[in-house]
C-alpha cells in the first residue's frame, strides 16, 4: 500500500484534504501562479477513453467564451493531448520570469498543453505517472493564466494519478462526467462519480456523447451505439443530464481543420447554463 494520503485517498479511506496520515488534516492544494486569477475550475472527466471528453471540453470552453467570459483550457491529458490541434495552435510556448505564457486560440481562449512545449508535436510522451502528475501541477503553478472566469481541465480517462492530482491540487469547483450510450458505461460512470465523492468534488451532471445520428435524408434519429441508458444512470445517482450530443460530422471537420473556435454546440446549452450559474 502506498504511504501517505495518496494511497489511502485512492482507496477511499480519507478525503482530499488529508496528508501524511488520515488523522491529520492539511490542504494539498497548490498555489496558483501569483500573476493569475481563476474564479472557477471545471474538470471534464470520463471513466474510459474514446467518449469525446476533449470534444466536450472544447465545446464548453468555446460556448463560455462566446458568452463573454474569460476562458482557459488546461490540457491535463498529457499522453494524449488533442486540444491544441482542435484550435489550430502550435508551440513552442514562451515565458518570462513571471512564468509560462499560454497560447491563445483565434477566439482568445488561453490554452496550455504539453504539445505546446514539445519540439516535435508528434513525439510520444513516455513519462511515468509521477512526472505526468508533476507536469499537471506546473500547468497550475507556473503558467501565467491572467484573469480567467473559467478554467476547464481536460483530464485523461480513468481514475488514476492525474485525476487524483487534479482533485487534490487544484480548487475544483465541479466536474462534468462524459459518457456514451453503451450499457457498460453504467459501471464506468459510477467509478468516476464515486471518485469525485471520495475527493469531495461536486458533480455538476452527465453529458452523453454519440447519443444518436440524424439521418441526412429523413431526419430520423438513429441509435448507432445502441439505446441510451443515461436516463436510468442519472436517476440512480440523482444527477442531471446536461446534454445528449449527436454524431455530427461538422464538428469533426472543424476539429480536424483546427477551426473549433467556430463551433456552435447548441446541444450543451443546459451545461453552459449550469456552469455559468456556479
Amino acid at each position: 500500500m502506498a504511504d501517505g494520503c495518496e494511497g489511502c485517498a485512492s482507496a477511499g479511506n480519507c478525503s482530499a484534504q488529508d496528508n501524511g496520515g488520515c488523522g491529520e488534516q492539511q490542504s494539498l492544494l497548490e498555489n496558483l501562479n501569483e500573476f493569475s486569477s481563476v474564479k472557477k475550475v471545471i474538470g471534464v472527466v470520463s471513466g474510459k477513453g474514446g467518449v469525446g471528453k476533449s470534444f466536450v471540453t472544447a465545446s464548453l470552453a468555446t460556448a463560455m467564451k462566446k458568452k463573454g467570459y474569460a476562458v482557459g483550457i488546461l490540457d491535463a491529458d498529457i499522453t494524449g493531448p488533442s486540444i491544441p490541434k482542435m484550435y489550430g495552435i502550435h508551440g513552442p510556448a514562451t515565458g518570462s520570469e513571471l512564468g509560462i505564457d499560454p497560447i491563445e486560440s483565434p477566439d482568445g481562449i488561453k490554452i496550455m498543453s504539453v504539445n505546446l512545449l514539445m519540439e516535435d508535436e508528434e513525439a510520444p510522451v513516455v513519462w511515468r505517472g509521477p512526472v505526468i502528475a508533476g507536469t499537471v501541477k506546473q500547468f497550475w503553478t507556473d503558467v501565467v493564466w491572467g484573469d480567467l472566469d473559467y478554467l476547464f481541465v481536460d483530464m485523461p480517462p480513468g481514475t488514476g494519478d492525474v485525476p487524483l492530482t487534479v482533485f487534490q491540487s487544484l480548487p475544483v469547483d465541479g466536474i462534468v462526467i462524459v459518457t456514451s450510450p453503451q450499457e457498460l458505461v453504467q459501471m464506468i460512470v459510477k467509478k468516476a462519480y464515486n471518485m469525485a465523492g471520495m475527493m469531495d468534488i461536486p458533480v455538476l451532471g452527465i453529458i452523453e456523447n454519440y447519443s444518436y445520428l440524424v439521418c441526412p435524408d429523413c431526419g430520423k434519429e438513429i441509435s448507432v451505439f445502441g439505446e441510451s441508458h443515461i436516463d436510468g444512470i442519472a436517476a440512480q445517482m440523482d444527477l442531471e443530464i446536461l446534454g445528449k450530443l449527436p454524431l455530427d460530422p461538422a464538428f469533426a471537420e472543424l476539429a480536424d481543420a483546427g477551426l473549433f473556435h467556430k463551433a456552435d454546440n447548441i446541444y450543451l446549452d443546459r451545461a453552459v447554463e449550469v456552469i455559468a450559474g456556479l
